[in-house]
């Protein structure tokens, strides 16, 4: 899937451990109400300090509008665990305080949404908006080891545009270049939430899928080919006709017993045993004459 426009960006944002909503929500709660009820015991400096607890959680896992909304609420809490700031009767220290408790919640929120955006870029394609070959390999990693785990089929389809030497010979490399971010968006658009898809080359891209029928990744694979090639593209300003464009699959499979302890390869030799197969694949796809699909023989299990 496209990083940029689909939720793989948020997946990937360093968010750490992906806690239910719920959860982080009751645990802001607690510790505001935990706050609240020691500073109206104890109206103490260092105790108030505590409220930036549950600021800095939700303005780390729910962002702006959590950091904000808990910060407000600190500020709330504040004025009724200390009573003379109902009335609004600020010294000093209580102004520094309200004033802390709004910019703790927005700059954790800006840093949270700065680092969830470096990060997307350190794992995005800037041509295509998919998967970086990093990213790809970290995702495909994880992927192998919960095959391994789950006994699950993992296929791969390693795919490439038709005649790009021709389109940039004859139109220019800009529209070359047009050419494989619109089969990069057509990549993004038809493949399922769960595919981890990636530009590895040029015009060259690999897509991973774990738990499909043999069957679904075929019809999977069938339906790009006739997406891109069923597109009328406007590339470098310039239409062009439905069938400009065309792509040459190959697909592999790889399956596991599940729940083996014992190794025969890493999950990195496996991976590339997998892109051997389906690169080879795709080989003889384009021995066919090009705009086709050729998978390979049987799959290998552990």
């Amino acid at each position: 899937m496209r990083l940029t426009d689909s939720p793989r960006a948020e997946n990937l944002s360093p968010r750490g451990p992906d806690v239910p909503l719920p959860w982080v929500i009751a645990v802001v709660a607690a510790g505001l109400l935990v706050t609240f009820v020691l500073d109206r015991a104890t109206g103490a400096a260092p105790v108030q300090h505590l409220y930036y607890l549950p600021i800095i959680l939700a303005a780390y896992r729910l962002r702006w509008v959590g950091g904000l909304t808990t910060s407000l609420i600190a500020v709330v809490l504040y004025h009724v665990a200390n009573r003379p700031l109902l009335t609004f009767e600020y010294r000093e220290t209580d102004l520094v305080q309200i004033a802390l408790f709004i910019a703790v919640g927005v700059v954790t929120a800006r840093l949270t949404e700065n680092a969830r955006r470096l990060h997307v870029i350190a794992t995005t394609d800037d041509l295509t908006g998919l998967h970086n070959l990093r990213s790809f390999e970290q995702q495909l990693m994880r992927m192998i080891h919960d095959a391994r785990l789950g006994g699950l089929r993992l296929s791969m389809l390693v795919l490439d545009l038709d005649r790009l030497k021709s389109l940039n010979d004859t139109h220019g490399h800009l529209t070359g270049a047009e050419a494989v971010r619109h089969v990069g968006r057509i990549l993004g658009t038809h493949l399922p939430p769960d595919a981890v898809a990636c530009r590895y080359g040029g015009d060259e891209f690999v897509v991973s899928l774990a738990g499909r029928a043999e069957a679904d990744v075929r019809a999977l694979a069938d339906d790009l080919c006739r997406a891109v090639n069923a597109s009328a593209p406007v590339l470098a300003g310039k239409p062009f006709p439905v069938a400009t464009l065309s792509i040459s699959v190959g697909v592999a499979h790889r399956s596991w017993k599940g729940g083996d302890t014992v190794e025969l390869e890493t999950d990195t030799e496996a991976g590339e045993t997998l892109f051997r197969a389906a690169d080879k694949a795709l080989y003889a796809a384009k021995s066919l004459g090009r705009n086709q699909l050729f998978v390979s023989a049987g799959s290998a299990a552990l």
